[in-house]
């Protein structure tokens, strides 16, 4: 399964209602995740670009793509972005597919 990273911002509105009722938003960001099979590693809230940041494991990028749509299609959020992590083991075999590619540059 692949790591996913994804960095989001709440509405004003969100952090309203947040204020006026505190939720813990971990289940309910576990349950997205786990009804497509994967799981929640770390869910964490943020100074700075991001309000917060989740750390999620999914079987492929559909299933975390569904995961995504559906949290940024329900409007709690003016932003959310999700990066695809590689591990060291899958870079390395990049790097050695890499030495097989003949690239050449631009007006070259």
């Amino acid at each position: 399964m692949a790591l996913y990273l994804s960095r989001f911002s709440y509405t004003a509105e969100t952090w309203a209602r947040l204020i006026a009722n505190p939720e813990d938003r971990r289940a309910a960001a576990q349950t997205y995740i786990e009804s497509v099979g994967g799981s929640l590693h770390g869910f964490w809230y943020a100074f700075g670009a991001h309000d917060g940041y989740a750390l999620w494991e999914a079987p492929d990028n559909v299933s975390m793509a569904a995961v995504a749509l559906a949290i940024n299609g329900g409007g709690a959020l003016s932003s959310l972005e999700t990066t695809v992590l590689v591990t060291v083991d899958e870079t390395m075999d990049a790097l050695r597919k890499a030495q097989q590619i003949a690239y050449r540059a631009p007006g070259a």
